[in-house]
């Protein structure tokens, strides 16, 4: 809900794209113009409204996790290729801003994950949570329970923990399922795994999925992409759960997940 005064609003930008930096300056402007407190990526977020993402699907990953503890929205502005979870093009963005503040949109809820490493940090995912063989190791060993319960170990290059809007995204490259983002549940996708069962499985979205790295050989676990600890030894623990707080994403119109998957994997109308 927009507050009586005027929302403040925050900036995740890909400075690799001078189109990015040219419409976060445009939005800046406009913005302030109109007595909007306008923060940078990096400042504290407490008490954000909205988060402007200029660039791609990476750029709206930073905005989700910078702002999904404090119940902002997130609006998606597409500069670069065609993405997953931006809403808009920029010739659209200060229309889109205008409809936004006018209250003509409407907010998407997607699931996040939760993932925490036993005795260390937590972190919130929109994509996934992956445990993996460092660099240049071999396959790692990872007793895998759910909901409490021992399920089995895998060896493999890795364990993909995804949402269903990460479904679409490393999970889909390890074989792994597409689900509707609309859905709420978990996706437990092997990678190379070195073992006769090697499928993915799609787990409800009140399970308990707990990872724990078995034998002599390290880890690594990166939540969208990003290295939450520098190594994971043996015995670490990582547990995945549904977080309390889903992301909000600004949409307007109806869904379009399946307009871009057929763009995205340019499937025929005949």
């Amino acid at each position: 809900m927009l507050s009586a005064a005027s929302p403040t609003v925050a900036l995740f930008v890909h400075h690799g794209r001078d189109e990015a930096t040219r419409l976060a300056e445009q939005a800046r402007v406009w913005l302030e113009a109109r007595d909007h407190e306008v923060r940078q990526e990096g400042a504290s977020m407490e008490g954000v409204e909205l988060a402007i993402s200029l660039g791609g699907d990476g750029t709206m990953l930073r905005a989700v996790d910078g702002v999904a503890a404090h119940g902002a929205a997130v609006l998606g502005v597409n500069v670069g290729q065609l993405g997953y979870l931006t809403a808009v093009e920029p010739d659209d963005m200060l229309s889109a801003l205008e409809r936004y503040l006018g209250g003509t949109h409407r907010i998407e809820e997607r699931m996040l994950l939760d993932v925490q490493v036993e005795g260390g940090p937590r972190r919130l995912a929109l994509n996934e949570a992956v445990v993996e063989r460092t660099e240049n190791g071999h396959t790692v060993r990872l007793a895998v329970s759910l909901d409490g319960e021992f399920f089995t170990t895998y060896a493999a290059d890795g364990l993909i923990v995804a949402t269903p809007t990460g479904s679409t995204a490393y999970s889909f490259s390890a074989r792994g399922p597409i689900v509707d983002p609309a859905h709420w549940a978990m996706v437990l996708t092997p990678v190379s795994p070195h073992m006769l069962f090697d499928r993915a499985m799609v787990l409800g979205p009140r399970a308990t999925v707990r990872l724990e790295v078995l034998g002599e050989r390290p880890a690594r676990l990166e939540a969208d992409g990003q290295r939450i600890v520098g190594t994971l030894d043996p015995g670490a623990v990582v547990v995945c759960t549904a977080a309390d707080e889903p992301a909000r994403l600004v949409r307007f119109g109806g869904s379009n997940f399946h307009h871009v998957l057929k763009q995205k994997f340019g499937l025929s109308d005949r």
